[in-house]
């Protein structure tokens, strides 16, 4: 095996939320004035983690600020050159762009780029193909690996296959919260959540999880404690068009191509996410998320050739999310927040309109996947360890050494 660990960093000027419902919104991002910003805390953690050969650093950020964070993100990158780090922004998707091109004409560019839940994770996909890694670990900059087996954790079992003949090629571990748990919180939840809370389903998914055996079949797939295979990542890409929960689709969409998710209950990172700007923001991306999530899934289950889906089969968690019981939470949940709690006329709005308008355009866009699925194994196919191209990122990529004087 040949590892890479792929960390997608967010970065903005301030952490003010920007407008809700656009591509391009993200649970958090890091100002560039930040102190001790996540990613070196990371980064941190992964000093003592036994076997890095590299991590890939996809630097996600607003144009009129790239270049100032990039030099934050330089500048911790080379306070850890134990890690041979490499840092992809803007310029080197550029290039990665010009080839994925080429090769595929007819697809659209956004699907492999640094904008997107989905699209970004793509670009990492494309950058260890491009540098010949055969399976990426992807951890999130606002997490961190707890022991040095990290890696050795993660590698557990990926490749062989199980005692029914199902290979392993896709893996998630668990994260664990402040509390050093991996369950949800098990408050009551207030009464403007009552719809909304997915505690129970998940808690009582992952109570089984955790209590069979150590790698088991998988309902979830945390995205910032997974690992894949090329078998997997060279035939199955992300979805670029969803706006947020990319990491359970890749689940749903390695499903439909024939793999399994697996679940390793000894294989964990700490999360520590800062806190959410903003509620409303969030909730709405959900509402298309979850939205556009049931008419793909009907839209798959309707092709030729793709495994089906079903909600039975995803029990207790999230079979509730992928069915009409979807909507009806989310319209009790906007009506609720909109009467009580903070950002009042932003759920208003969201009950009225913008959840009507998820539906259309879910609705809408819910086969676009399945084209650019057709196109992704031709996209890694010509980029995989191809050397000059390799050469080429690397020589743009990697931090130049530490001036005198100069701060992270």
């Amino acid at each position: 095996m040949n590892p890479v660990i792929v960390i997608p960093s967010y970065w903005a000027k301030t952490d003010e939320p920007t407008q809700i419902g656009e591509i391009g919104v993200y649970d958090h991002v890091t100002p560039i004035t930040k102190p001790v910003p996540e990613l070196e805390t990371c980064l941190g953690s992964l000093e003592k983690v036994r076997g890095v050969l590299r991590v890939i650093v996809l630097l996600v950020a607003p144009s009129d600020c790239e270049e100032s964070a990039r030099s934050r993100v330089n500048g911790i990158c080379r306070m850890h050159t134990s890690l041979n780090p490499i840092v992809v922004g803007s310029r080197e998707a550029s290039l990665i762009r010009e080839v994925v091109e080429e090769a595929a004409p007819r697809m659209d560019g956004e699907s492999i780029a640094l904008r997107g839940y989905g699209a970004i994770r793509n670009m990492g996909l494309a950058v260890a193909s491009i540098l010949g890694h055969d399976v990426v670990v992807f951890l999130d900059d606002d997490e961190v690996a707890i022991d040095e087996d990290f890696l050795i954790n993660a590698a557990y079992g990926l490749g062989s296959v199980t005692r029914q003949g199902l290979p392993i090629a896709c893996k998630s571990g668990v994260y664990l919260n402040g509390r050093g748990s991996p369950y949800a919180n098990t408050e009551k939840p207030a009464w403007s959540e009552r719809y909304w809370s997915k505690r129970i389903e998940f808690n009582q998914w992952m109570h089984r999880a955790l209590s069979g055996t150590r790698v088991s079949r998988s309902n979830i797939l945390c995205g910032g404690c997974f690992v894949v295979a090329a078998d997997a990542f060279s035939r199955v890409p992300f979805d670029p068009t969803i706006s947020r929960g990319e990491d359970l689709d890749y689940l749903f969409n390695l499903r439909m191509n024939g793999f399994d998710v697996w679940f390793d209950n000894a294989w964990r990172v700490n999360h520590m996410p800062p806190e959410v700007p903003s509620r409303a923001e969030r909730f709405l991306q959900n509402v298309y998320r979850w939205s556009y999530e049931i008419e793909k899934i009907k839209a798959a289950n309707a092709r030729v050739g793709l495994r089906k889906i079903s909600a039975e089969s995803l029990r207790p968690y999230p079979a509730c999310w992928l069915t009409d019981e979807a909507h009806r939470r989310i319209s009790l949940t906007a009506l609720r927040r909109a009467i009580a709690g903070p950002e009042r006329s932003t759920y208003l709005r969201i009950f009225l309109f913008e959840h009507r308008r998820a539906r259309v355009w879910a609705s809408s866009v819910a086969s676009t996947y399945f084209s650019f699925l057709t196109h992704w194994p031709r996209v890694i196919s010509t980029l995989w360890d191809n050397k000059l191209l390799a050469k080429r990122l690397l020589s743009m990529a990697t931090p130049g050494p530490v001036n005198r004087g100069e701060r992270a």
